[in-house]
């Protein structure tokens, strides 16, 4: 008896992605998709997909000089107690998102 278990297959292109573009763009993304020997699909794919990750890094990730993080960890490290404006806008902040 042979047992088949499903697994997600991560390389199945279930989802759909269409741009237009003008004749000039078209021929300059083809071209180089040509010299790369591939698809022009796969090369704007994997084109927009670098940028993609690039993008997200820039925005997800923080460099700090070493000045910058032990500033930060001395700030981290001995908190201030919040004052009464600090109080009240933790109040409208729960009142407005947390419902």
């Amino acid at each position: 008896m042979i047992h088949v278990r499903p697994t997600h297959d991560s390389s199945r292109k279930d989802n759909r992605l269409q741009i237009r573009v003008d004749e000039e763009s078209y021929h300059v993304l083809e071209k180089a998709a040509q010299y790369k020997n591939g698809s022009l699909s796969r090369f704007v794919r994997e084109v927009s997909l670098r940028e993609a990750q690039k993008v997200i890094r820039e925005h997800e990730n923080m460099a700090l000089s070493d000045r910058d993080w032990a500033l930060l960890m001395e700030a981290l490290s001995h908190p201030v107690k919040p004052n009464a404006a600090l109080k009240k806008a933790y109040v409208n902040y729960k009142k407005t998102f947390q419902k």
